[in-house]
């Protein structure tokens, strides 16, 4: 694949970036080693290589879910600098105009 003047442009316009003459000839020739880079795997022979999904045998390897204690809504509450019976309180972020 040949990168142009027009890829590079595209890319950048996708990218939100703007590039002046110098940095787009510069952003060319970079962009080229890379797709150079990767267009080497397909030298490769992958005839007989089973796809994988996971890296490794294992799948989904979880820890069993554990009861605990945890703090009480009292002991919670108790060390907020504003709340009622129930609740935190916090200061209004929301303005209704």
């Amino acid at each position: 694949m040949i990168i142009t003047d027009e890829i590079v442009e595209k890319v950048a316009h996708l990218a939100k970036l703007e590039f002046n003459k110098e940095e787009k000839e510069s952003i060319k020739q970079d962009l080229q080693k890379m797709i150079s880079f990767v267009e080497k795997l397909n030298e490769l022979d992958t005839t007989n290589v089973v796809p994988q999904i996971h890296m490794s045998e294992e799948v989904n390897v979880l820890r069993e879910d554990e009861i605990k204690g945890s703090v009480s809504r009292a002991e919670a509450l108790k060390n907020a600098p504003s709340a009622d019976e129930n609740f935190f309180k916090v200061p209004k972020v929301i303005v209704k105009e």
